[in-house]
């Protein structure tokens, strides 16, 4: 038995309404709802056909090529209870228009009716005067908007692009450039939306491997980042190097909102919101078959594109001053000043790393300051060290066969490759405080051959 049946028995009949045009996106509903016993449904092919028939309804499903406009007439009419749009095609615009005007949740086509059950539940009366109530609370602006910085134009444009989505349940993806704070505007939407109580769960999927990629996902022995997230956000970034296997599973919890560990066969709900990104081009993804198609446009409901630090104007010199203020009281030294001539070479700079680019530049300069003024030398890239001389390079034939063979003097304490290996990988870990992407850096190392080397080390740990 549905959840909408136990509903509609403990509190009289629950009826819905779909106005929608296309008689085959009625007929889909009207055939999963006859299947399900879960609530009556009548039905309009516009929203002039529809207002007479709010009065005896408890719920809408309204499809509208001007859904802002259907909203507001619908809610004109005096209709209070739960509306949910469903838009065509992926578009922000209209998603935000509809939220605006007076819609619970928004739904793309073409529909998923669990999906559709499952937004037409979150928006009962009593949910939706719950996130009214968290709504309402002050947003948590550290920086210029929620740990953001940045007072351009186009940053203004991404704040008042998080605000207004921050209020739906669907699916946020964001995109920009390496280096641009994807994980940053993603916890920025978290803290925006009524869920900023709850976890906010950051998963990296570049830096897992693929083996271990599902448990940390859904959890196995252990709880994984779904169920951490509960009643959260879920941020899975770089989402199109999720490994496929892995991305069938999530679009299982996409379609039906229910997951099961690995290793288990029975599901369990989720209420978690994902905000999912990629500093690469999603659609190019989809071509090469890197990222399901089915999966992308499921995601990619609420759509947030991130403008590169090149286009900010003076938020790079916002920034800097930032950065430099943060990085000198770390450092416990004095923070450095512009001189005129860092000012310019600053703004002229293209910064293809972005703002990442710039963060580091600016530690750098801080260490490597003096007298608490920088040199435009300290903002020049780094030569790159010359390579090592090889082993032997320039020495005798005959001076190498002698230091061949008193190599043989040390075989008593010589240790094999792979202890030497492990002592230095798991000393760099420890160095980090156990964060495998640092640690992965300082050895010149991906972050995921880390990870296999830890997962052989415990295999042959627990065979031993």
């Amino acid at each position: 038995m549905s959840q909408f049946s136990l509903a509609r028995r403990s509190s009289g009949p629950a009826r819905l309404l779909i106005c929608d045009p296309d008689p085959a996106v009625r007929a889909i509903v009207r055939a999963a709802l006859a299947r399900r016993d879960s609530l009556d449904m009548i039905e309009a092919a516009d929203i002039a056909a529809a207002l007479p028939l709010l009065p005896r309804c408890t719920s809408a499903l309204v499809g509208s090529d001007e859904p802002e406009d259907a909203v507001r007439r619908i809610r004109a009419s005096g209709f209070g209870g739960t509306l949910v749009v469903a838009l065509g095609e992926s578009s922000v615009s209209g998603a935000v228009a509809a939220m605006r005007a007076g819609a619970d949740d928004v739904v793309q086509k073409p529909l998923v009716v669990e999906e559709v059950m499952d937004r037409l539940l979150a928006a009962t009366p009593a949910r939706r005067a719950e996130r009214r109530r968290r709504a309402a609370r002050p947003l948590p602006r550290g920086g210029d908007f929620c740990g953001l910085y940045g007072r351009s134009a186009p940053m203004q444009a991404v704040y008042a692009q998080i605000e207004r989505l921050a209020a739906s349940r669907a699916a946020v993806f964001v995109t920009g450039e390496s280096g641009t704070g994807k994980d940053l505007v993603a916890a920025a939407v978290h803290a925006a939306s009524s869920r900023r109580d709850a976890p906010f769960v950051a998963l990296n999927c570049a830096v897992i491997p693929a083996e271990l990629m599902e448990i940390a996902l859904f959890g196995r022995e252990d709880a994984g980042a779904m169920d951490r997230a509960q009643s959260g956000t879920l941020h899975l970034d770089e989402i199109t190097q999720m490994d496929l296997a892995c991305q069938a599973r999530l679009m299982h919890f996409v379609e039906t909102g229910r997951f099961s560990p690995v290793g288990e066969v029975t599901e369990r709900e989720a209420d978690v919101r994902l905000v999912c990104a990629t500093s690469r081009d999603p659609l190019e993804e989809v071509r090469a078959g890197r990222l399901r198609e089915d999966l992308y446009y499921r995601l990619a409901v609420l759509p947030l594109a991130l403008p590169p630090l090149r286009a900010r104007g003076d938020d790079v010199l916002l920034l800097a001053e930032t950065f430099l203020a943060r990085f000198a009281g770390e450092e416990g030294r004095p923070m450095p000043r512009f001189t005129p001539e860092v000012v310019e070479a600053l703004r002229a700079r293209r910064f293809p790393g972005n703002v990442r680019e710039l963060q580091n530049l600016m530690r750098r300069v801080v260490v490597l300051s003096e007298g608490g003024t920088i040199l435009p030398g300290l903002l020049a890239e780094p030569e790159a060290p010359e390579a090592p001389e090889a082993p032997g390079a320039g020495r005798p034939p005959e001076v190498l066969i002698q230091g061949w063979s008193d190599s043989f003097a040390w075989q008593g304490r010589v240790e094999p490759l792979s202890v030497v290996e492990r002592r230095a990988i798991e000393a760099a870990i420890a160095a980090f405080d156990g964060n495998i992407s640092l640690a992965a850096a300082a050895l010149d190392l991906s972050p995921s051959t880390l990870y296999r080397k830890k997962l052989a080390w415990g295999e042959r740990t627990r065979l031993s």
